[in-house]
C-alpha cells in the first residue's frame, strides 16, 4: 500500500471561487454553505449568486446553469471578484458558460462523470473539451464526483436519484479541504435541515467527509491553501444577505418605533425572500400578508398604516409599476409607508434573476400628478439593514411614503455583518395624536407632517381618501388655490428632509481632477477601482448617494469641486439625467446593462481613460 504524499501548503491573501452546475445540482446551497463557513473562520467575503432565469430549464442546457461566486480574503474586500481563480464545474454546460470568465491559467475542478455524449450535445460541444485541448493553459483537475459520491454512500437506503443529489456535498467537502475550511458548521446545518430524515443527514455528512478525505488522499491535488482571518473590527459577526438584512432592519425599526410590523406583499423575484424571512418573526409580532397581487399587497399595507402599524411592501420593477396608483394614494393620504424595490433587469419580465439599476426614474417621478416621495438606496448587503431603519424613520417622522431601492446583486449577495448593539440603533418612537380639542386631520407640525391618529379614537374620527384635501380640515376640496397650496406643501415636506440627512461624504481628496459618483449596489466596485487608481497616483475621489430624493444639501457644492464627474450606472444614465437637470453641470456617463454587477476593471479602465495618465497628465 503506497503512502499518502504530504501536501504542500501555501498561504494566499485572497481567492475567488465560482461553483457552477445544473439548477438541480445544489450550487446555491453549496456556495452559501462555503460562504457561511468562510465568514465563521473570520475571512472578509463578498458573494454573487447567479440564478438561471428559466424556470425548470432542461437539465444540462446552458439556460439551466446556476452559479455562485465567492470572493474571500484576509484583507478588507468589497466585491465578489472580477474573475474567478477557481471554477468548480459540475457538467459541460457549466464549463462552457463560465470558462470565458475564468482567470488565465486558473484552476478547474470538473465532474468528469457528467461529460457523456448527451450532456456534451446539450452544451453544444462537438467534442469533449476535457480531451480536445480546449482547456490547455488551465490547471484542470478531473474528478469523477458523481461516482465517488455513489461509492461513498454504498448501502444507503436512499434512492439512486437521492444519492446522486448528494454530490454537491462531496464537491463542498473537497473545496473545504483545498482551502482548509472546517466541516463542523456544515455538519450542524445538515443535521438541522434534514432532522426529519436521518438517512439524509447520514448520507450528506458522509458525502461531505468523503470529498474532504478525497482531497487528502488523492495525488490529483498536491497543494492546499490557507487564507488567514481578516482583521475586522471587534464584535460578533454573521454572514448576511441584502434581503435578510432588509427584513431584520424593518424588525428592528418595529421594536425601536414601538409599532407592530405589517408586510403586505406579493412574491416577485428577487424580492420574495424578504416576505419569507419576515414571516419567520411572528414571535416578534410581525404580521405578513401574502396578497393575490401587487395592488392588494400595497393597499393592505396602506390600510395597516392607517390603523397605526409600521407598514411596508416589497416588490421589483414590474411590481413597482403596478403599485404606482396606490403610492399616489399614500402621498395624498400622507401616511407612513415604505416600498422596497429590489431592482432587476427589465423592461417587462426582462431578466428576472439578474441585477439592474433601471428603476431609479420610476421611483423618482413615476406617478400621475405631482406626487413626490422620498427615495433612498442601499449600497451593500449589510447597508440594507440600516437603510431599512432609515426609511422607516423618515416615513414616520414626515408622514410620507418612502421608496427604498436595492438590487438583485446586493439582495442575493452576502457579506460579514457586525451585529450592532441594540443601544446603537436610534430610537424612532411614535406618539399618536390624542388631543381631541386640537385635532385637525391636516394640521402640520414643524416638519409639515400631519397628525397620525388611530381610527376610532373618540373625538378623533376622520376620513382619508384619494381626492384632494382641504388644508387643515382634510375635507374634500376642488378649489384651485387649495390644490396649488397642498401640492406645494407635499413637495416642500419632501424637500425639507434634506435638513435631516447626512451630508454627501467624499472618500479621498475633497477636490481634484475626477469624482466618481455612484448610487446603490455599485459602491463596492467603485471603491476598489478608485482605491486602485489612487494607489497609482491618479487624482480621483469617490462619493456615493444613498439619499436621492432629496439629495444631501451639499451635493452641488461637492460636485463643483472636481473638474470632471463620472457617473457609472447599470442603466443608460438615469442618475446622470437627474444630476444634469438639478445642478446644470455636465457629467461623464459610463453605462453597461448586462444583468451583472460592474467589474473593477470596467471602472478602473474608464478612470484611466478620462485622466489620461498619472495625476491627470
Amino acid at each position: 500500500m503506497s503512502e499518502v504524499k504530504e501536501k504542500h501548503v501555501e498561504t494566499v491573501a485572497e481567492v475567488t471561487v465560482r461553483f457552477a452546475g445544473d439548477s438541480g445540482d445544489g450550487m446555491q446551497l453549496t456556495g452559501t454553505q462555503f460562504s457561511d463557513t468562510t465568514a465563521w473562520v473570520g475571512n472578509d467575503l463578498s458573494t454573487l449568486p447567479d440564478y438561471p432565469a428559466e424556470i425548470r430549464a432542461p437539465a444540462g442546457t446552458l439556460y439551466g446553469v446556476s452559479g455562485f461566486q465567492l470572493h474571500f480574503s484576509s484583507n478588507d474586500i468589497h466585491t465578489p471578484g472580477d474573475v474567478p481563480d477557481v471554477l468548480v464545474a459540475m457538467n459541460p454546460a457549466a464549463l462552457k458558460k463560465n470558462l470565458p470568465e475564468l482567470k488565465p491559467h486558473g484552476t478547474i475542478i470538473v465532474n468528469t462523470d457528467a461529460f457523456d455524449q448527451k450532456n456534451l450535445k446539450l452544451a453544444h460541444y462537438e467534442s469533449n473539451p476535457l480531451e480536445d485541448g480546449t482547456l490547455d493553459g488551465f490547471h484542470v483537475h478531473k474528478v469523477p464526483i458523481t461516482s465517488l459520491t455513489i461509492n461513498a454512500l454504498e448501502g444507503s437506503p436512499l434512492t439512486p436519484k437521492e444519492i446522486s443529489r448528494c454530490k454537491n456535498f462531496f464537491a463542498l467537502g473537497l473545496m473545504y479541504w483545498l482551502y482548509n475550511r472546517p466541516l463542523e458548521k456544515t455538519e450542524e446545518w445538515i443535521k438541522q435541515k434534514f432532522k426529519k430524515r436521518p438517512e439524509l443527514v447520514d448520507a450528506n455528512i458522509k458525502a461531505l467527509k468523503a470529498g474532504y478525505n478525497f482531497g487528502e488522499i488523492t495525488e490529483i491535488f498536491t497543494t492546499r491553501y490557507i487564507v488567514k482571518p481578516a482583521k475586522l473590527k471587534k464584535g460578533t459577526y454573521r454572514n448576511i444577505s441584502g434581503n435578510e438584512a432588509v427584513s431584520l432592519g424593518f424588525l428592528a425599526a418595529s421594536v425601536k418605533s414601538g409599532l407592530k410590523l405589517f408586510l403586505g406583499s406579493y412574491p416577485i423575484t428577487p424580492a420574495s425572500e424578504i416576505l419569507q424571512y419576515t414571516s419567520n418573526y411572528k414571535h416578534f409580532g410581525a404580521i405578513t400578508f401574502q396578497a393575490e397581487d401587487e395592488i392588494a399587497g400595497i393597499t393592505a399595507a396602506i390600510g395597516a398604516s392607517y390603523a397605526g402599524n409600521l407598514a411596508f411592501t416589497t416588490t421589483s420593477g414590474p411590481g413597482l409599476a403596478l403599485k404606482t396608483e396606490a403610492i399616489g394614494l399614500a402621498v395624498m393620504t400622507e401616511l407612513p409607508l415604505v416600498i422596497v424595490d429590489v431592482q432587476r433587469g427589465g423592461p417587462s419580465t426582462g431578466l428576472p434573476t439578474k441585477t439592474e439599476q433601471a428603476d431609479l426614474l420610476q421611483a423618482y417621478c413615476g406617478r400621475n400628478g405631482e406626487a413626490p416621495v422620498a427615495v433612498l438606496a442601499a449600497c451593500t448587503p449589510k447597508d440594507c439593514f440600516y437603510m431599512a431603519i432609515e426609511a422607516c424613520r423618515i416615513a414616520l417622522k414626515y408622514m410620507t411614503p418612502v421608496i427604498l431601492l436595492t438590487d438583485g446583486y446586493i439582495a442575493n449577495g452576502s457579506e460579514p455583518w457586525r451585529i450592532p448593539n441594540v443601544n446603537d440603533i436610534p430610537d424612532i418612537s411614535v406618539k399618536f395624536f390624542t388631543d381631541k380639542e386640537k385635532f385637525q386631520p391636516y394640521l402640520r407640525d414643524e416638519n409639515l407632517a400631519r397628525p397620525w391618529a388611530i381610527p376610532g379614537t373618540p373625538g378623533l374620527e376622520h376620513r382619508i381618501g384619494g381626492l384632494e384635501k382641504e388644508d387643515i380640515t382634510g375635507n374634500v376640496s376642488y378649489e384651485p388655490d387649495n390644490h396649488d397650496k397642498m401640492t406645494r406643501i407635499r413637495a416642500k415636506k419632501i424637500e425639507n428632509i434634506k435638513n435631516d440627512i447626512p451630508d454627501l461624504k467624499v472618500e479621498g481628496d475633497e477636490e481634484g481632477d475626477l469624482l466618481v459618483l455612484g448610487w446603490g449596489g455599485t459602491y463596492g466596485t467603485l471603491k476598489e477601482a478608485v482605491s486602485k487608481a489612487r494607489a497609482e497616483g491618479y487624482s480621483v475621489s469617490q462619493a456615493h448617494l444613498k439619499y436621492i430624493n432629496p439629495m444631501p444639501k451639499n451635493t452641488g457644492e461637492v460636485l463643483s469641486r472636481f473638474k470632471k464627474v463620472l457617473i457609472p450606472e447599470i442603466n443608460l444614465g438615469q442618475l446622470a439625467f437627474i444630476i444634469r437637470s438639478k445642478f446644470l453641470i455636465d457629467v461623464v456617463q459610463f453605462n453597461i446593462v448586462r444583468g451583472l454587477p460592474f467589474k473593477v476593471g470596467d471602472i478602473y479602465g474608464k478612470i484611466t481613460e478620462l485622466l489620461g495618465g498619472k495625476n491627470g497628465n
